[in-house]
């Protein structure tokens, strides 16, 4: 087995073990609150099918900040939780989509991590956008709300957009080094 394999696995299991931080799960909270209030009340509907938001960005966070599990967690929580308080049917395929956004941002980052921090995160929230919000979400929208092809289109030009934007605050916030020190802080327990 080759070392990049190794530290790769190393970190799967150090995300893994983070469930147990109370910090962490505290953050973690904290990140499906600001998806809810992100996605549901501070979103810009276009129609019935295209909703700007930013409610993705705390999936990623958690994703790149603590691993795919907790970005999952996340991801599902905060799609879950989302919908009973707004009143909105639980559809498992976006619930699916929205987990999948924090996973593989979070798996990116561990599989990149010898990468410099700018391209790990950019090929983090690109990969998680398009398996989480570009194909699986739209799939959930295709067959439970019958959403035409051509309106899901829009969305891959739309998540690149709101992806580069997500970039660029989470790019901000690890290049302060204050906040990579605090976050480092979490992360021990």
């Amino acid at each position: 087995m080759n070392s990049t394999n190794s530290t790769n696995k190393t970190s799967a299991a150090k995300s893994l073990r983070l469930f147990g931080n109370t910090r962490v799960l505290v953050i973690s909270a904290l990140f499906i609150a600001m998806s809810i209030v992100l996605g549901k009340y501070l979103a810009f509907n276009i129609g019935t099918s295209i909703r700007i938001s930013f409610e993705n960005l705390p999936l990623l966070m958690a994703g790149i900040f603590f691993g795919p599990f907790i970005g999952a967690a996340v991801g599902a929580g905060a799609d879950l939780i989302g919908c009973l308080m707004v009143g909105y049917a639980i559809n498992p395929v976006i619930t699916l989509g929205a987990a999948l956004i924090g996973f593989v941002s979070g798996f990116m980052a561990i599989l990149l991590s010898k990468m410099k921090p700018l391209p790990r995160t950019a090929f983090s929230v690109l990969a998680a956008h398009a398996a989480g919000s570009m194909l699986v979400k739209s799939i959930g929208m295709f067959f439970y709300f019958n959403t035409p092809i051509q309106v899901l289109l829009l969305r891959i030009p739309l998540y690149l957009g709101i992806g580069i934007l997500e970039f660029y605050v989470i790019h901000l916030l690890l290049k302060n080094k204050a906040f990579s020190e605090q976050l480092e802080r979490v992360k021990r327990k």
